[in-house]
C-alpha cells in the first residue's frame, strides 16, 4: 500500500518500525523471529535500509520482499550512492514484482574508498532520485529524511530546510526524521516546512538509547546533537546502576519523547528497532502505541 496515502487516511498515531538486513545469512532466522515479534505491534509501515555507502543492494530487496510476503506494508531504502539509472530502474521493477510499492529515497553516506562523494554520477542528491522514481514509477510511494537539526554538511538551517522542501515538491509523499532527541526541533522542522507551502507528513523517528558506547557511536555516525541534560541524566544512571540502568533511563526519555511528539500533533512514531524486539514492545506499550 502508498505508504502517503495511509498516514493521510489512518486518523490515529501510528507506529512504524525501521530494520536492517542481516549482513550473514545465518543470521536470518533469529532476525525474521525479532520481525514477527514486533509484527505483533501492526505497525503501519516497516523500512529496511540499505548498506553503509549503498552497498548490499539485493540483500535490501531480499529482506524487503519477504516482509512484504509476511504481509507488512514494507518500504526499501534507496540511496543515491554508485546508482545508475538504470539499475535503479531495474530495482523499482523487482520491488514491484514483490508486491513492494514504496521507496525511501535518500543520498546516503559517501564510502570511505572514495569511490563515491557527492555531485558524481547522474544521481547527487535525495532530491535526484525523488525526481527519477516519480518520472519512472509514477504511483511508487516516496519518502525521504528530513534532520530536526541541521544535516551535518548543511551550511545553515534555512538550506537545510530549503534541500528538504524542495524533495517534496519534486515528488515525495512524507518525510521521516532522523533521530533526535529534543522534541522543539521536530516542532521547528515541521513549522518551518509549513511555512514554505509544504503540508507532507512529517514523522519523527525514534532512537531508543540503550547503552553509552551505541549513543556515541551512532551520534558520530550522524551528527545528532544531545541535550545536556539528558547527557547528565546517563551519566547518573551509568554510574549508580550500569548498563541496564542506563538502558531503563534510555527507555524511558523515549517514552516520554514520543508522549510529547504526539500531543504536539506527530502523525505517528517511527521506532528504530536496530533489529530488537524486547525493548521496542516495551516502548510502544508504554508509549500507547501498542
Amino acid at each position: 500500500m502508498h505508504i502517503g496515502r495511509c498516514i493521510r487516511n489512518i486518523g490515529r498515531p501510528f507506529l512504524s518500525l525501521e530494520f536492517f538486513p542481516p549482513s550473514d545469512e545465518d543470521q536470518l532466522p533469529g532476525f525474521y523471529a525479532t520481525v514477527e515479534k514486533l509484527h505483533a505491534l501492526d505497525p503501519l509501515f516497516v523500512s529496511v535500509t540499505s548498506g553503509a555507502g549503498g552497498s548490499r543492494r539485493r540483500n535490501t530487496l531480499a529482506v524487503t520482499s519477504e516482509m512484504a510476503r509476511r504481509g507488512l506494508n514494507a518500504m526499501a531504502h534507496l540511496t543515491c550512492v554508485g546508482a545508475e539509472p538504470a539499475a535503479i530502474a531495474d530495482f523499482l521493477q523487482d520491488l514491484r514484482k514483490a508486491g513492494v510499492a514504496n521507496v525511501l529515497a535518500l543520498r546516503g553516506d559517501a564510502p570511505r574508498d572514495g569511490s563515491w562523494a557527492p555531485g558524481m554520477g547522474r544521481f547527487q542528491y535525495a532530491a535526484d532520485l525523488v525526481a527519477f522514481v516519480r518520472e519512472h514509477d509514477p504511483d511508487m510511494g516516496i519518502g525521504v529524511a528530513a534532520y530536526p537539526g541541521p544535516h551535518p554538511e548543511s551550511p545553515s538551517f534555512t538550506a537545510d530546510r530549503d534541500h528538504t522542501a524542495q524533495k517534496i515538491r519534486v515528488g515525495a509523499d512524507f518525510v521521516v526524521t532522523q533521530l533526535f532527541f529534543d522534541a522543539r526541533e521536530y516542532v521547528d522542522l515541521v513549522e518551518s516546512l509549513r511555512a514554505r507551502g509544504v503540508d507532507a507528513p512529517v514523522v519523527p523517528g525514534i532512537l531508543p538509547i540503550q547503552s553509552f558506547d551505541s549513543l556515541r557511536r551512532v551520534l558520530s555516525m550522524c551528527g545528532a546533537n544531545i541535550p545536556g541534560n539528558l547527557y547528565l541524566q546517563l551519566e547518573e544512571a551509568d554510574r549508580k546502576g550500569g548498563h541496564e540502568a542506563v538502558r531503563e533511563a534510555g527507555r524511558n526519555f523515549a517514552v516520554d519523547q514520543i508522549r510529547r511528539l504526539l500531543d504536539y500533533g506527530a502523525p505517528g512514531i517511527h521506532l528504530y528497532t536496530l533489529n530488537k524486539s524486547d525493548l521496542c514492545l516495551q516502548i510502544a506499550g508504554e508509549a500507547g502505541l501498542a
